[in-house]
């Protein structure tokens, strides 16, 4: 495939024809396999047509090939419903929730991982933050509920006089669920304030949405709150305000990067995560219960009662992180009596799920990001970030193949998909998606301090690839879209018939020190005096 003009493989026999010519079968056939994503549940029409992939760009702006626009939905410090809420910071997952079907009309959750001080809660003084500074730190993280639309014109907008506009934030109560609930793990606990560090998320299969708990550390800090309460993955339903917003610890504490649902071939949820940082572990859940479509939300209990499994890929096995299997390993160790002090419960397990992980044989990885699972074949593709203390500069992505392609299998084999570096064009993975041919999307996270300079120095600023993941071309990356100075795209998330992709641009200027004087202006709205984090809706995708 000609690196310069890219066919999307969007008709349905182009798709099976690359399948089939990969080995796997037709598509068609493996679509079966339920997964929580964009394609699950609704009518896609495939979009078709060709795009010109763009060459790495400096540039202080979101650049797209030749034909696609994009319009800003809301940006920080937008108001987004009549009680003068306002869009939190450094936005990153987003998911669309169709209204009755449509493709033009739905609600848009997202996330909002982290401030910055210098334009948001200001600096701490002697080392703490006032009250006030607290409040803005905590409610400028979390998540937005947005009323989104395209209007007759084809520009996609924010209504902020529905009533499903929303915030959940820092400042919002929270119920635990699980294992640890009300355990000596939380402190007693059954109810906690807030969510904050939201980096990514999930779909689940019932309609509702799931939001991770990333870097919560400094934040739980600063507002003097018990870390035992952050670190989790909450649940949220978009359309009821009523509903109880809520914590599952039975999938495990850690720095939560993103969920990934599916289902086991016997009828079970199956979630899987990564844990972003160095030398860190993939997991999945494996509800005890069985999915019913016809329960609705009421699913969410079964992500309360099953078991959490961290991956050893040495051995190609999904070890259960059970309070016996944690106990026994510990009885070998030396530091025996500490480690059974520690873990006395299952809760104890959850809250501490990384110690536990190692402890049962769990792989270290290079900061496992992102997990997607294939819609089409049930592989499952992992972005491990980098991890410049083992030379993994440029990170990579694995996929990881579950034995008779069952997620809910004891056993698996993996390969490296794709590697980051000049030779791909790509460095550090980070968000994944795929789109109806079984392309797979990935945005680049190379840190703002690094960009433009030595080894990074030719992929400037960072950027948005797409790679097939079938045919002749498999595994080669071609750029679709460059961030603006010092950001980075996150949350890619395509309407179901794929006409429409949101996209989260975060950080923009991040290393601005002096405020009159911002090295970035993104999205240069006029009269405005700073970069803001926003959310784009890209369009220009054709209809086959």
């Amino acid at each position: 495939m000609n690196r310069r003009t890219f066919l999307t493989y969007l008709g349905s026999g182009a798709a099976a024809l690359a399948a089939a010519s990969a080995g796997l079968g037709s598509l068609t056939d493996k679509v079966q396999a339920a997964t929580a994503d964009h394609l699950f549940g609704f009518k896609t029409n495939r979009v078709s047509g060709y795009f010109n992939p763009i060459d790495p760009t400096d540039r202080d702006e979101l650049v797209l090939p030749s034909g696609f626009k994009y319009d800003v939905i809301a940006a920080y410090g937008d108001v987004i419903n009549e009680a003068g809420d306002t869009f939190g910071y450094n936005n990153d997952f987003t998911v669309f929730f169709p209204i009755n079907g449509s493709n033009e009309e739905g609600l848009l959750w997202v996330n909002h991982e982290y401030t910055n001080p210098l334009w948001v809660e200001g600096e701490a003084v002697n080392g703490k933050l006032t009250n006030a500074q607290i409040e803005k730190l905590l409610y400028n993280q979390g998540g937005s509920i947005l009323k989104v639309y395209r209007d007759q014109n084809g520009v996609w907008k924010m209504d902020p006089t529905s009533v499903y506009g929303r915030r959940v934030t820092g400042l919002t109560p929270f119920t635990l669920t699980g294992p640890a609930a009300g355990t000596p793990s939380v402190n007693g606990a059954t109810s906690v304030q807030g969510t904050f560090a939201n980096c990514s998320g999930g779909m689940t299969l019932w309609n509702t949405l799931l939001s991770c708990e990333e870097n919560f550390e400094r934040t739980a800090s600063d507002a003097g709150l018990d870390d035992t309460h952050y670190g989790w993955v909450i649940e949220v339903d978009p359309f009821d305000a009523n509903w109880q917003v809520r914590k599952h610890t039975a999938l495990g504490r850690f720095n939560h990067e993103n969920t990934a649902m599916g289902l086991s071939k016997d009828g079970r949820v199956v979630v899987y995560m990564g844990d972003d940082k160095r030398d860190a572990c993939v997991y999945k859940f494996i509800s005890n219960g069985k999915y019913d479509p016809a329960a609705g939300r009421n699913n969410s209990r079964l992500l309360e009662d099953g078991t959490l499994y961290v991956a050893n890929m040495k051995k190609g096995a999904w070890v259960a992180m059970t309070i016996e299997a944690v106990r026994a390993a510990a009885e070998k160790a030396s530091n025996k009596d500490e480690l059974l002090a520690k873990f006395k419960t299952q809760g104890d397990v959850v809250v501490h799920a990384h110690d536990a992980a190692m402890l049962l044989g769990g792989t270290p990885t290079d900061r496992p990001e992102d997990v997607e699972i294939s819609p089409f074949d049930n592989t499952l593709f992992i972005a491990h970030t980098n991890n410049d203390s083992h030379g993994n500069i440029h990170g990579h992505i694995t996929r990881f193949f579950e034995e008779n392609s069952d997620l809910g299998a004891m056993n698996f084999d993996f390969e490296i998909f794709a590697a980051g570096g000049r030779q791909s064009g790509f460095s550090a993975p980070d968000n994944l998606t795929f789109d109806a041919s079984g392309n797979l999307w990935t945005v680049t996270d190379i840190s703002s301090s690094s960009l433009n300079s030595g080894v990074f120095k030719s992929f400037k600023n960072n950027g948005m690839f797409v790679i097939p993941t079938t045919g002749p071309s498999t595994g080669e990356a071609l750029q679709f879209a460059s961030g603006p100075v010092e950001s980075e795209l996150t949350g890619p998330w395509f309407t179901p018939d794929e006409r429409t992709l949101f996209l989260a641009v975060q950080h923009p200027g991040e290393n601005t020190e002096d405020p009159s004087n911002p090295t970035s202006m993104w999205p240069h709205r006029p009269g405005d005096n700073q970069p803001r984090p926003a959310v784009v809706a890209i369009t220009g995708f054709r209809l086959s």
